[in-house]
C-alpha cells in the first residue's frame, strides 16, 4: 500500500480530527444556558408542530456564543498577551483595584489596556503571563454599557491578580456589562497559570481591563483588533521587580 493511501478507518479518523479542528469546544459554563436554551427551543417547535430551523438556529447560536477556540499563544518572556478577543477600547493609566491593594497589591498608577468584547466575540477570557494567581475579588455594582470608561469602576467586576514568572503583578478585571449578568472565574489563589489559558467567562456583552506592570511598553491602540491568547498588548518592564542594582565599579562617580 503506497504511503499516501489510507484505510476507510484512517480516513474517518482523519475526517473527525479536521471536524474537531474547525469546531471549536465550548467552555463548560455555558452548557447549561445552551441546555436551557435547546429545550425551550425545541419545547416550542413541538407544540406548535413546526420551526425545526429556527430552534436549530437559535440554539447554534447560542452555542456559538460559548466557543472557547485554540489559540497559539507566544512562548517568549517579557510580554504580555491579550485576556480577551475583542477591540481595544481604552489605553490609559488607572489605579489597581482597592480590593486587590488591601490585600498587598502595590498601589500606584498602571498602564491599562481596556478591551470590549461585543455579544459577536469570543467570550472567554485568558490568562496574560505565566505565573501564580495571587487573589480573586469580586465587586458587586452597577451594569453600564461596557465600552464607557466609567463602567471599570462603576459595574460588576472580578479582579484576579497574577503574579508573573518574572516577579511582575498584573491585573485581570472581567467586567460586566449592560446585559452581562454572570461573570464565570475558573482560578482560585495559589493556582499556577500559563499564559494563554482559558480562566473565565462572561456571559453576553462585555468588558476586560489589563492593569500592566509601571514601565510596561504597550503595542496596541484603541479601535485596534485583540485576539485573547495570541496578541501582544505590552513588553514588561526588563529585571524583576525590587531587585538590587548592580554594584558601581570603583571610581564611578
Amino acid at each position: 500500500m503506497g504511503q499516501h493511501e489510507q484505510t476507510p478507518g484512517g480516513t474517518v479518523r482523519h475526517a473527525l480530527t479536521l471536524v474537531r479542528d474547525t469546531i471549536p469546544p465550548l467552555h463548560p459554563g455555558g452548557r447549561p444556558v445552551i441546555a436551557a436554551v435547546a429545550a425551550a427551543a425545541f419545547g416550542l417547535r413541538a407544540l406548535r408542530g413546526r420551526g425545526t430551523f429556527a430552534a436549530l438556529a437559535v440554539t447554534a447560536g447560542v452555542a456559538a456564543f460559548f466557543r472557547a477556540p485554540h489559540r497559539t499563544t507566544p512562548r517568549r518572556s517579557g510580554i504580555a498577551v491579550a485576556p480577551a478577543d475583542g477591540t481595544v477600547s481604552l489605553v490609559d493609566t488607572a489605579d489597581p483595584p482597592a480590593e486587590l491593594v488591601a490585600l498587598g497589591l502595590p498601589p500606584g498608577p498602571r498602564p491599562r489596556v481596556s478591551v470590549f468584547l461585543s455579544v459577536y466575540d469570543v467570550h472567554v477570557q485568558r490568562v496574560p503571563v505565566d505565573g501564580q494567581v495571587r487573589a480573586v475579588e469580586h465587586r458587586s455594582g452597577g451594569y453600564l454599557s461596557a465600552d464607557l470608561p466609567a463602567a471599570s469602576d462603576t459595574n460588576a467586576r472580578t479582579a484576579t491578580w497574577v503574579r508573573g514568572a518574572d516577579g511582575h503583578d498584573l491585573v485581570v478585571l472581567q467586567i460586566a456589562g449592560l446585559v452581562a449578568r454572570r461573570i464565570v472565574c475558573d482560578v482560585s489563589p495559589g493556582d499556577e497559570v500559563r499564559a494563554g489559558d482559558v480562566y473565565g467567562l462572561i456571559r453576553f456583552g462585555s468588558r476586560v481591563d489589563l492593569l500592566l506592570p509601571p514601565g510596561s511598553t504597550v503595542h496596541v491602540e484603541p479601535g485596534q483588533r485583540a485576539v485573547g491568547g495570541e496578541t501582544v498588548l505590552a513588553d514588561l518592564p526588563a529585571g524583576a521587580p525590587g531587585a538590587a542594582e548592580p554594584d558601581q565599579p570603583s571610581g564611578a562617580p
